[in-house]
């Protein structure tokens, strides 16, 4: 049986603009429906790291903090920190980041509550018994909220090909401790012909794994890696990249997964998921910087079933010509937008693994709203 996927396209004008359909567009879909009067409800975004802007505008989210509050729930927006060095990797430095890219309580009407705590210790194991993970870690604060509503900036991702909304969950809700498990089966490698010994990659490393000695070159010790991929993402001149230990490149795909299941657990019929695609960026909004968008602005979607949700958008982005001046100029890439971005990563397994273990189905029924 097919899900329901609600769509709307980013044209705007005059007596309807981009923010009134986002409000058009909950309601619609009934997101509204699953909240009731005094829900605390945690409202999952990635505040985006310092230095990148291919985060969902604040204003959207203000939007959206509405329509909660008018169906009488209770909205906090929330993210856990993260597990690499960047601006997010604890609650004082996270909130600062969210504040100074556009998230303070003025512009978007609602309180930030990191979900992890302080340091990513304040997180609750919950039992999901499933292929690698026999509980999961995630940020209290997601899991003692009635709701959940999702709202994701959809993109390409070095280590899973798409972020999507299962990645927003899934990872985005997983303490820095359930990061780390989710991450233990990628291990970085250093190309020794690009390394150029300018050790960034040893000043963004959370663990110390990095080192540049004598050798005039960045080594890294595995006993020490957490597989968390900083480093690939911060070398400036390409020289790491990830090195999938015992061929596992499913393992991430499938843990974060896992998570996913854990997050929703103790939310049946309470969650919902809004995904954005505009701004489609090669990479993760993790990165300090955010590079061209790969094709065109397509719309916003939004649905209960998460895994029908991603596989809609993944569907409309693949149909979709590359830009010219964006990283698959002259590269092909249409069919295939994420394969060819990231080509040695198959996005595909996300999807058919949150099929096997009952989070969604990855068939939908597409439907356009009113406006």
């Amino acid at each position: 049986m097919s899900s329901k996927v609600y769509f709307t396209d980013m044209r705007a004008t005059q007596k309807l603009n981009l923010i009134d359909k986002v409000g058009k567009l909950f309601t619609e879909s009934g997101l509204k429906d699953i909240i009731s009067p005094g829900d605390l409800v945690a409202i999952k975004l990635h505040f985006g790291e310092k230095g990148n802007t291919g985060f969902i505008r604040p204003q959207f989210i203000r939007r959206i903090v509405e329509e909660v509050k008018n169906a009488g729930g209770k909205p906090f927006l929330t993210d856990a920190n993260t597990l690499y060095a960047g601006s997010r990797s604890n609650a004082v430095d996270h909130l600062k980041t969210a504040i100074e890219n556009g998230f303070a309580y003025a512009v978007v009407d609602a309180p930030l509550v990191i979900a992890d705590g302080l340091s990513g210790k304040d997180y609750i194991n919950v039992p999901v018994k499933l292929k690698h993970c026999s509980d999961v870690k995630i940020g209290s604060a997601v899991m003692l909220a009635d709701v959940i509503i999702a709202v994701t900036h959809f993109k390409g991702h070095e280590a899973t090909g798409f972020g999507g909304a299962i990645k927003n969950v899934g990872m985005g809700c997983g303490s820095r401790a359930g990061k780390q498990v989710m991450h233990s089966d990628m291990l970085p490698r250093v190309k020794e012909s690009k390394c150029k010994a300018c050790a960034r990659c040893s000043q963004w490393c959370p663990a110390g794994a990095i080192t540049v000695g004598e050798l005039k070159m960045a080594v890294i010790d595995e006993k020490i890696c957490l597989g968390c991929g900083e480093c690939t993402i911060t070398c400036p001149h390409g020289a790491i990249s990830v090195n999938w230990k015992n061929n596992m490149q499913y393992g991430l795909q499938e843990k974060m997964v896992e998570y996913t299941a854990g997050v929703l657990s103790n939310k049946s019929g309470k969650y919902g998921f809004l995904t954005f695609l505009n701004n489609i960026t090669p990479d993760c909004d993790c990165f300090s910087f955010s590079d061209a968008p790969v094709v065109r602005d397509i719309g916003i979607l939004a649905s209960k079933d998460i895994v029908a949700l991603d596989q809609a958008c993944v569907e409309l982005v693949n149909k979709e010509r590359t830009l010219p001046g964006s990283q698959l100029e002259g590269k092909g890439g249409e069919g295939d937008i994420f394969g060819a971005l990231h080509p040695n990563i198959d996005w595909r397994r996300q999807l058919e693994y949150a099929e096997e273990v009952g989070l969604g189905t990855r068939d939908y029924e597409l439907i356009k709203i009113k406006t």
